[in-house]
């Protein structure tokens, strides 16, 4: 119980949402103050590698860098692949959502959200990297349960609540009761594979090669679950032409997209299929009448939602707020007594 009520006294605590693509941070009394991408630049000098920027700048920097920068997500699949930049990333982060280091001493308890599939070792390289910038105390929680809290599910009721978080490197599939998991999934699908996905299919059918901020901008602009009727929306994407190796501009459809995103996509459903296999009888009951809640910035692919609903004849309905529901959720689960079982140890 003392962690809690550290918890019940500390007006600095924090609850992030540590994702491949962004990370979110929720402070106490205050709500969400921060959402920047996880990317950091580091820059190379006299053989030693210091943190240059992160966050929005460090974004800027990716696929542009010269020879003694370089531009990295120290996240992959939702854990850590590089423990020492991503324990630099966020002590960045913290510091900055709380207006500086000085005031970092004074606190504080820390939330994270992980994968339900992670493992201990990467759920353990995720707490020292936030007990070495500083966090007093490491608390984690899953981040499909964050993210069903996060879009106002009633998951401490006895009824059955599935919840689709689609994030940058993973998809968390669960069927949540009484504050619990009754069954869960982890599949390493997400934003990042739909765009890699997307730069081979154009590489492929137009012999254009193009980074990955353009495929990007490509899944936002025109990206989508379902094939169009026709050709659907045109756009313009620049890039090197692998032929002459020389800059070059093709017009890619709306169709060609869906097409190239069907794989991911495929692959989503298929987990969704999987846990509505395994979800007892009671439960699955109840998710007829309640549906399924899509999360994430995945879930924001234009009709990702009609393509669950086709698949599984159920209703599908996106949260408001997707992006920021798993940190919204982790937030509320350390001020509200009613969620104080959710939480784990590092």
């Amino acid at each position: 119980m003392k962690f809690f009520n550290r918890f019940a006294s500390s007006a600095h605590d924090l609850a992030i949402d540590l994702g491949t693509v962004n990370t979110v941070v929720y402070v106490r009394d205050r709500g969400i103050v921060l959402n920047e991408p996880s990317v950091v630049a580091l820059e190379t000098r006299d053989g030693v590698r210091r943190v240059k920027v992160v966050g929005n700048e460090a974004k800027l920097m990716m696929g542009k860098t010269p020879g003694n920068i370089e531009a990295i997500r120290p996240l992959r699949d939702g854990v850590i692949a590089d423990i020492d930049v991503a324990e630099q990333m966020i002590k960045y982060f913290i510091d900055k959502a709380l207006g500086g280091p000085s005031r970092f001493r004074q606190r504080s308890n820390v939330v994270i959200c992980v994968p339900s599939g992670s493992t201990m070792v990467e759920r353990r390289a995720i707490r020292d990297a936030a007990s070495n910038a500083g966090a007093v105390t490491v608390k984690l929680i899953e981040e499909a349960l964050a993210a069903a809290i996060g879009a106002g599910l009633q998951v401490a009721e006895p009824v059955g609540a599935m919840v689709v978080d689609i994030g940058g490197g993973t998809t968390e599939v669960a069927v949540l009761s009484l504050s619990g998991v009754a069954y869960s999934n982890s599949v390493r699908v997400g934003g990042d594979k739909m765009d890699e996905m997307i730069s081979s299919y154009i590489r492929r059918k137009h012999n254009l090669m193009i980074g990955e901020m353009t495929a990007e901008r490509v899944k936002l602009a025109i990206g989508c679950a379902t094939a169009p009727e026709g050709d659907g929306m045109v756009m313009a994407v620049k890039g090197r032409d692998l032929v002459n190796g020389r800059p070059a501009e093709v017009q890619v459809s709306e169709a060609e997209i869906a097409e190239a995103l069907a794989e991911p996509v495929g692959q989503i459903i298929s987990a969704v299929r999987a846990a509505l296999e395994h979800t007892p009888p009671e439960l699955s009951a109840d998710i007829i009448d309640e549906g399924i809640t899509l999360t994430g910035g995945g879930a924001l692919l234009r009709r990702m939602d009609i393509a669950i609903a086709r698949a599984t004849g159920l209703d599908v309905r996106v949260s408001d707020d997707a992006l920021i529901c798993v940190a919204m959720g982790a937030g509320r689960a350390f001020e509200d007594p009613a969620y104080r079982g959710v939480l784990l140890a590092g």
